[in-house]
């Protein structure tokens, strides 16, 4: 995973306007998914009438998000959205492997998907881990290694020891992912054209809100 540029002091999130039409539109749907969630006002129900609507067409999602596994966080809910309206990929601390990839390269180029978004959360247990591994010289064994050894670099750039270590790093994290995602060569032409926009947020555990980062 590549390193990330430290962002500049004051430095703006991307708002749905910057990102170019397919992009921004797809955007501002789902932070507006978000604040119909926040606000105990959600649209879809998940209901099974729902999903027959969408079977039998060819899929037109919107936007793929690429997210952590916790349970605390599913996705189509906190984004407010239906049966066939965004992809999803999901890994520990979202986490990239040729698998999960692949699924984002796919979403793009096959079904046409103009957004990227990837979602860190407040109090990561993965970013936990690292933090906590780090900190006692101690490498998780098996496949659970891997997953340490790729936020590992987050955590190094904001410190171990810092006591907002998991809180820095997961924002860290998400600012590399997105930064490797783009750099993809099927990703970074669609973005080149303007027909892909890769932005990254975190949403917070306690008030629901999904906020953009820079």
């Amino acid at each position: 995973m590549t390193s990330q540029p430290k962002l500049a002091a004051g430095e703006d999130a991307p708002r749905a306007g910057d990102l170019g039409d397919r992009p921004g539109r797809a955007l501002a749907e789902l932070l507006a998914g978000n604040r119909r969630f926040v606000d105990g006002r959600p649209l879809h129900g998940h209901d099974v009438s729902a999903a027959a609507t969408v079977a039998s067409g060819d899929q037109q999602p919107h936007a793929v998000v690429v997210g952590c596994i916790d349970s605390r966080v599913p996705l189509e809910a906190i984004f407010d959205q239906t049966f066939g309206s965004m992809c999803v990929v999901r890994s520990g601390a979202h986490v990239l492997d040729q698998a999960v990839v692949g699924s984002v390269e796919f979403a793009v180029a096959a079904l046409k998907v103009p957004l990227v978004v990837v979602l860190g959360h407040e109090r990561c247990g993965a970013v936990t881990s690292t933090v906590q591994a780090l900190r006692s010289g101690q490498r998780p064994g098996g496949a659970l290694g891997y997953l340490v050894d790729q936020i590992t670099p987050a955590v190094e750039e904001v410190g171990a020891d810092d006591p907002r270590a998991v809180a820095l790093a997961t924002r860290r994290h998400v600012g590399r992912t997105v930064a490797t995602l783009r750099e993809q060569q099927l990703l970074a032409a669609a973005g080149n054209h303007g027909d892909l926009a890769v932005v990254g947020a975190i949403y917070d555990l306690a008030t629901g809100v999904v906020t953009l980062l820079p």
